[in-house]
């Protein structure tokens, strides 16, 4: 999340230094991070923003690069912002929120279209009639539709005949996280599968140590395990026959279903 904030000078506006949707000048860009830049009216404002936000997202997430002075603000703008940095902040994923003077804009993605209003009403709740919200969350057509695009038909790699994830197993398992992550609180079963080659029972045992690992995997990036299950179909649903290479590569797959 980046948050800019700009009050009112005599004549003018005071732009953050942060251009939309980068990391500021001079700063490491890390995952969960909260970057605030701008010119605020007074240490009491820098103050009791930044303890907000650090109450929303921790101390260690808060990066403070305001800047104070110099600035007439609107009547009561300290509080107002206040207000709106509520906890619905921590549904919004790779966002910004930009706050112009009276001028409030939100930008990142959310889970759904009921998140995406949600966020936004509070924000227009906790403000009086003299501000405008400018809602540019989005949220994606479904959530099963946003983990089919990530993945992409793409395959979930293991080294030959093992559950051992490959480096092009792990880049895709790390897309995998981040799409999940933006989904709320999702149930998810994990379905590992095999081609029809050797022993049936032998395959289903090793989808399902495929799909463990996975699960595994996803919790180490920070997805609670309870969200999680882990099954293993073996040969059982190929999705084209098996009798190429190429059909039993496309059959050994992990697939990612949401449960109701």
């Amino acid at each position: 999340m980046i948050l800019k904030l700009k009050s009112k000078l005599a004549a003018g506006l005071v732009c953050a230094a942060t251009a939309a949707g980068a990391v500021p000048p001079g700063a490491p860009a890390a995952d969960g991070m909260v970057y605030v830049t701008g010119t605020v009216p007074d240490e009491r404002a820098r103050s009791t923003l930044i303890a907000r936000l650090q109450g929303i997202y921790g101390k260690d997430k808060v990066v403070d690069r305001l800047e104070t002075g110099g600035v007439v603000a609107p009547p009561d703008w300290t509080d107002h912002v206040a207000r709106i940095l509520g906890d619905d902040m921590r549904e919004v994923h790779q966002g910004q929120l930009d706050v112009n003077g009276t001028q409030v804009t939100i930008s990142g993605n959310v889970a759904n279209e009921a998140r995406r209003q949600q966020v936004a009403s509070a924000i227009a709740t906790a403000l009086n009639p003299t501000y405008t919200v400018n809602n540019g969350l989005r949220a994606p057509a479904g959530a099963q539709a946003m983990l089919d695009q990530t993945l992409a038909d793409r395959v979930v790699e293991f080294e030959s005949g093992s559950a051992i994830l490959t480096p092009a197993g792990i880049a895709l398992l790390d897309q995998m996280a981040a799409a999940i992550a933006r989904l709320d609180r999702p149930r998810i079963e994990i379905v590992g599968h095999t081609d029809s080659t050797g022993n049936r029972m032998a395959n289903v045992a090793l989808s399902l140590a495929r799909a463990d690992a996975v699960k595994t995997y996803l919790v180490g990036t920070g997805i609670a395990a309870a969200n999680l299950n882990a099954s293993g179909a073996g040969p059982d649903r190929p999705i084209t026959s098996n009798d190429t290479p190429a059909g039993r590569a496309r059959n050994r797959r992990i697939e990612f279903r949401l449960v109701n």
